[in-house]
């Protein structure tokens, strides 16, 4: 018997079939039409150029980096055409053998393979990946001659070369390749197909400048991955040209007196704060860098004890040792705790009241009565240690203070330390103890806890020279853009220490030309041909401390634990023009060692300085 049908039933199931067919299909066409959305409008572009990707790429073209050069106009960086080994991944079917083969060839070796994979996530598919660079013009004949690697290529770029090798590797520093660090600081358009930026130095405080512009080409190919055309879009901007205030001839001349030794010296002219040499001791090769260093010299840079890489005359901390006293001086005399006319009797040693500890003088036998004139020329302990006790460590931090020891110069280059100048409120922060009053009197001739970089006693003594008035230091004194324009960089900060009697400032610069042109003088030796007038401050800094019975002995102590020497002057002293700083690293007495290389550069310095007018006034008539 046939089953009875329902059609209200089977009209309401038809009903919900066809409702969701229809839901089905306006899901269908919903998806449809928010995935051309997709193609023709939100994601257009990129699409678009992954079509025409197929025939048309556009490549960016790196800039040429600008140059750098002395404020004489002598290269220091230059830039050297050269060639490169690429890989390209969209075109090379298998990467890994294909390395393989290459090295086989000779062409790479493994740790071009490794620094390949680690770039090889910051470029496109369709980029040409350097492989090795400066590749030697034997190795580009032999890959010419028998290209058998589909995706390789050689291309030609500007190799950054340093022509005077080491000199001046602390200022101009170098470029090496990019790392991850790096690819996050810097736009990633603007530098996009860059491989070297600037790692230390002007190279690096500089890199914008010195970058330039990116430029684009448009390459189209075939089908099979061949080159057919390129056309360049937009031309790359070269960087702009950097001159440094440094001298090239006193930079190599200051090498050549610290050759063999530790240490720094720091000329500033006086009038502007321009650095006219900075020079660290020992130095190194800044085109190992350039294209990776080898494992060898990397090592060897790394474990010397010399420590190289250490930028001795803006990182090198030292106590400035007696070369701090024309300040602690002029701090007292402004103050009105000393005058011009207040004697001092030395008799080797100083002594607190009852205090069983001796300070002693360097010179044993004392100098006998002494002013501040004598005390500076005469580079007596006895008077600054009485002087330091007079003033106490709040006056003595807010006499140094005006000077910005502790304080970063703000010199244009990385790295700089700002040094230390102590106080209760420092001693309490960093070391959680009391002050003591001994610890005054060790400041007052610069030790203890104080430390200062070279550059900041040449900023300082050349304070010292302007009567007060403090001028920032730097190193680059003009640009010169691609189109040929050069434009002077404008003279650092300037500021005013607060004066009381200018003649105080005349009284220490007096007894700093003592130190020079009277007998007694720690650094007479120096005036013996002197054709010029000097005024300077010796010192020898203790690397560690002696119990007062104990008597300093450079010979039986190792090398590392002798005490430092310094020379800081300024010249001439009428008008002056230059102030020096110099620091040899366990020498020994300053006026011996340090003082006569001050002495060579300052005469070279003038020498120039006197052809250089004499020149001019030639060409003049």
């Amino acid at each position: 018997m046939d089953k009875i049908s329902n059609a209200k039933l089977e009209n309401k199931m038809f009903a919900n079939r066809v409702s969701l067919a229809l839901i089905f299909i306006l899901l269908l066409i919903f998806i449809l039409i928010l995935r051309l959305f997709n193609l023709q409008i939100s994601n257009y572009d990129y699409y678009t150029e992954e079509s025409l990707g197929n025939q048309m790429r556009t490549l960016p073209i790196t800039p040429a980096r600008g140059r750098i050069f002395d404020r004489y106009g002598k290269i220091i960086a230059d830039n050297q055409l050269a060639y490169r080994l690429t890989l390209n991944p969209e075109k090379t079917k298998n990467i890994p053998a294909t390395l393989l083969a290459l090295k086989e060839f000779g062409l790479i070796n493994d740790k071009d393979i490794t620094t390949f994979k680690k770039n090889k996530s910051r470029y496109k598919k369709f980029h040409n990946i350097p492989l090795k660079y400066n590749l030697t013009e034997k190795q580009v004949a032999e890959f010419l001659v028998s290209n058998q690697f589909i995706g390789i290529d050689i291309e030609s770029y500007f190799h950054r070369v340093y022509p005077n090798n080491e000199s001046s590797v602390h200022v101009v520093g170098y470029v090496a390749r990019m790392n991850k660090k790096d690819k996050a600081q810097y736009d990633k358009k603007a530098y996009a197909g860059t491989s070297f930026v600037g790692k230390v130095g002007i190279e690096k405080q500089y890199e914008t400048l010195l970058h330039g512009k990116n430029g684009k080409k448009q390459i189209e190919h075939n089908v099979l991955g061949r080159v057919i055309s390129t056309k360049i879009i937009q031309n790359p901007q070269q960087g702009s040209n950097l001159y440094l205030s440094i001298d090239l001839d006193l930079q190599k001349k200051a090498e050549s007196l610290l050759k063999g030794r530790r240490g720094a010296i720091v000329a500033i002219d006086v009038t502007n704060g321009e650095v006219l040499t900075m020079v660290s001791m020992p130095i190194y090769n800044p085109n190992w860098f350039v294209n990776g260093i080898s494992h060898e010299k990397y090592k060897k840079l790394q474990t010397s004890q010399d420590i190289p890489q250490l930028n001795r005359a803006i990182q090198g901390l030292y106590p400035p040792g007696s070369t701090i006293k024309p300040m602690v001086a002029l701090a007292g005399l402004e103050q009105g705790l000393i005058t011009a006319k207040t004697q001092v009797y030395c008799p080797g040693f100083f002594k607190l009241p009852n205090v069983k500890r001796k300070f002693n003088d360097w010179k044993r036998s004392g100098h006998g009565m002494v002013d501040v004139k004598d005390a500076i020329a005469q580079s007596c302990d006895v008077f600054f240690y009485d002087l330091a006790d007079k003033m106490g460590i709040d006056n003595l931090y807010n006499g140094l203070k005006h000077f910005n020891f502790g304080k970063r110069t703000g010199i244009d280059i990385p790295g700089e330390q700002a040094g230390i100048l102590p106080s209760k409120t420092w001693k309490k922060i960093h070391k959680n103890k009391p002050w003591y009053l001994g610890e005054t009197l060790i400041i007052g001739i610069g030790q203890g806890f104080m430390t200062t970089t070279p550059l900041q006693l040449a900023y300082t003594t050349a304070t010292i020279a302007n009567k007060g008035v403090i001028i920032q230091p730097k190193l680059l004194k003009s640009i010169q853009t691609p189109e040929g324009k050069i434009t002077e960089v404008k003279i650092g900060s300037k500021k005013q220490i607060p004066i009381k009697d200018i003649h105080n400032w005349e009284d220490v610069i007096e007894g700093m030309r003592q130190t020079v042109h009277t007998l007694k003088g720690s650094a007479s030796r120096l005036n013996k041909n002197l054709k010029y007038s000097l005024a300077g401050k010796t010192g020898t800094a203790q690397v560690f401390g002696l119990d007062s019975e104990e008597r300093y002995i450079a010979d039986n102590l190792q090398e590392h634990l002798r005490d430092h020497a310094l020379f800081t002057g300024f010249a001439p002293i009428e008008n002056p023009k230059i102030a020096i700083a110099v620091i040899v690293e366990n020498a020994g007495d300053g006026s011996d060692k340090a003082a006569p290389l001050a002495k060579e550069l300052l005469d070279l310095y003038f020498d120039k300085q006197s052809k250089r007018l004499y020149t001019s006034k030639t060409l003049a008539q």
